[in-house]
């Protein structure tokens, strides 16, 4: 597993990419936020987009700002950042772009909501899905914006797609010869540590497309830098407005923030906690609870029975227990049909690792349903980031062994990943 060029560096001598930033109100690369002690309004934590308003807008001043972002983007109050950075004189923005789903998020997934100007501020929209390189910089360019903003909630997951869109916006604003900063906000699974398998290069998608671990541990500012430390050929002028007061043992629910589904089918905080784990089903031919009232925590196909739950129980998973479940998705797989599988309860998240988890269930429903089948596409595989998971499953091996096999390539990506994180 090749990582980059510049990793055995990063990991050896802890030393931390260069960020530019022409605010001394941004972070740069090699700063480490030591956390917040103190309440504002009553609240420890501070996101980047409130830290950014408590300063005035110094890091944006004088200059003509674009901002990639979605729903999540809002106040603990639920406005939308966008409503409020246009009705603030402080602050130049010109033009808003949106990502999949879209950025009012009418969307559904692999869609998006094209090119408009925004009913509620006049604001031209510009669509980025799909889009990256020198097209995605020529949007960057027409829109005549000096710095790119991006403030999107992440799940913590390598295949969530809207870290890749950080990651092509960046390219794309160094290509168009501009600013890029990022507004923290928290990984709502925690930043622990990173698990799972690293991505192979070869397997480079918008699901994934660079070698970072399945469920990565970081915040999205975080893995800006990494980025432009890591995989950009030319890096960008990059700065990040890190959170205050959020540490990294936290889950979601410690931070105060309202949750908005940052797509359709992440509803709540919890789905958040499985998803890195059980979106490997998309690349079988099991529904992964898309559909339902629970995606990705309902599990299941026509023909499961009970002895799925059994199976899965006797691995003796940390934090989770399995319930027999029935249900009838209303879209995706068995659309209208009632199938039998698992729900996932979680009932001690410190102990609960997501990716095993997902992978005592691959392949427990293989032994268990005579039906089992990968995507014919390999998805699992873009999925995984490699061969080594379906490889290893079809040819027998437990799930202890699978998640064996990964630990040499995860010892590497955390030792780069520990240089560019940015809270205690």
């Amino acid at each position: 597993m090749n990582l980059s060029r510049r990793s055995l560096l990063a990991a050896g001598t802890g030393a931390v990419a260069a960020t530019a930033a022409s605010s001394p109100a941004l972070a740069a690369s090699g700063t480490s936020s030591t956390g917040d002690t103190g309440r504002t309004g009553g609240h420890r934590l501070r996101t980047g987009f409130e830290r950014l308003v408590a300063d005035g807008y110094a890091a944006l001043d004088g200059e003509r700002v674009g901002i990639v972002t979605n729903p999540t983007g809002v106040t603990r109050e639920v406005r939308h950042i966008v409503d409020v950075m246009h009705a603030d004189e402080r602050v130049d923005l010109v033009a808003v772009f949106g990502p999949e789903h879209g950025f009012r998020g009418t969307a559904q997934a692999g869609g998006s909501e094209g090119r408009y100007d925004d009913p509620a501020t006049g604001l031209p929209v510009y669509d980025t899905y799909q889009k990256s390189g020198q097209a995605l910089a020529d949007i960057f360019t027409d829109a005549a914006v000096d710095t790119v903003v991006f403030d999107i909630q992440d799940a913590g997951a390598r295949f969530y797609t809207y870290i890749w869109t950080l990651y092509d916006c960046m390219v794309a604003a160094e290509l168009a010869g501009k600013r890029f900063v990022v507004l923290d906000r928290p990984n709502p699974v925690t930043g622990r540590a990173a698990q799972g398998p690293v991505l192979h290069k070869e397997f480079a998608t918008f699901v994934g497309r660079e070698p970072i671990a399945q469920a990565h541990g970081m915040t999205v500012a975080e893995l800006a830098r990494l980025f432009n430390g890591e995989f950009l050929e030319r890096p960008v002028e990059l700065g990040t407005m890190p959170m205050s007061g959020w540490r990294r043992e936290e889950f979601y629910d410690a931070s105060g923030l309202p949750w908005v589904p940052p797509s359709p089918n992440m509803p709540t905080p919890e789905t958040a906690l499985v998803y890195a784990g059980t979106c490997l089903f998309e690349g079988t031919n099991l529904s992964e609870g898309r559909g339902t009232t629970r995606p990705f925590e309902l599990l299941g196909a026509e023909g499961i029975d009970r002895r799925w739950a059994e199976a899965a129980n006797e691995l003796g998973l940390p934090g989770v227990h399995f319930r027999e479940a029935y249900f009838a998705p209303t879209f995706s797989k068995f659309q209208g049909k009632t199938v039998g599988g698992v729900q996932l309860h979680v009932h001690d998240r410190e102990a609960f690792d997501a990716v095993a988890t997902g992978i005592g269930l691959l392949v427990t429903a293989k032994r268990q349903w005579s039906g089992f089948t990968w995507r014919p596409d390999q998805w699992i595989d873009k999925l995984t980031g490699s061969t080594r998971v379906r490889t290893m499953i079809d040819a027998g091996a437990g799930a202890d062994e699978v998640v064996a096999a990964w630990q040499g390539e995860l010892a590497v990506f955390r030792a780069v990943r520990r240089a560019y994180l940015m809270y205690r």
